[in-house]
């Protein structure tokens, strides 16, 4: 394989080889949880005054987190021998995307991003990019970023 001079070290293939789902996204584990919580509230397990998941994760805040995390994959998968402004463009759409999802929820008088699922959706990103055959710490080295602070430039959540 030849690679371009600018290519950064760490690239070594192209990333649109890579085919697998990424890391599992926070938005799967929200749904199972209220899918959960529902089924306990119908077989009266569950007391209404402790079902929480629909309220901390409602349908529009999980599927809002889906779509921009399908968004995210789709855009990893299809960069063709990544620079590192590549790859902080691709990360910087989701940032900005799940900002808004967020501002959206909170200004609608409802629980946005909170501690949990942020730090959940930092996990994930991170994970896709190691996936995806990125040196992270290399990558946040490069451009001055703080280990694990990847999505911090344009995090408002």
């Amino acid at each position: 394989m030849h690679l371009h001079p600018s290519c950064p070290p760490w690239t070594r293939r192209s990333l649109s080889n890579y085919a697998h789902q990424v890391a599992r996204r926070p938005s799967d584990e929200w749904q199972r949880r209220v899918d959960e919580q529902a089924a306990e509230l119908a077989q009266g397990s569950l007391s209404p005054a402790d079902a929480y998941a629909a309220r901390l994760w409602p349908e529009s805040l999980r599927v809002g987190t889906d779509a921009a995390l399908a968004r995210f994959e789709h855009e990893l998968r299809a960069l063709d021998f990544p620079s590192d402004v590549d790859l902080l463009d691709v990360v910087q759409r989701l940032v900005l995307a799940l900002n808004a999802i967020n501002e959206e929820h909170v200004r609608a008088g409802l629980i946005g991003i909170e501690t949990g699922e942020r730090e959940d959706l930092c996990d994930y990103i991170n994970a896709s990019l190691e996936e995806a055959g990125v040196d992270l710490v290399a990558l946040e080295a490069r451009n001055g970023i703080d280990r694990g602070e990847i999505a911090g430039r344009w995090r408002d959540w």
